[in-house]
């Protein structure tokens, strides 16, 4: 059994464009009347995609974001405020 501490990093390029996509799929939610927040951490919960709308791309867009580095990005954001 191993004990050693396994080690995530996002670089700086990557989180760019996570909060890019992330800010497209958050303008699509808003400009459709939905709660982008809620939306948002139903989709990273579940994953399941219906959470987004297809509006602007969305939802393909989304995707394509990985749910771990996603939450990687917004901890270390919230911590350092």
């Amino acid at each position: 059994m191993c004990d050693k501490t396994m080690t995530f990093s996002v670089n700086q390029e990557r989180e760019n464009e996570l909060k890019r996509n992330l800010t497209i799929v958050y303008d699509a939610l808003v400009q459709k009347g939905y709660n982008p927040i809620n939306q948002i951490v139903g989709y990273i919960l579940s994953e399941d995609p219906t959470y987004i709308t297809t509006y602007n791309n969305a939802r393909s867009l989304i995707r394509h974001i990985d749910r771990d580095e996603l939450l990687q990005v917004l901890v270390r954001n919230y911590l350092e405020d």
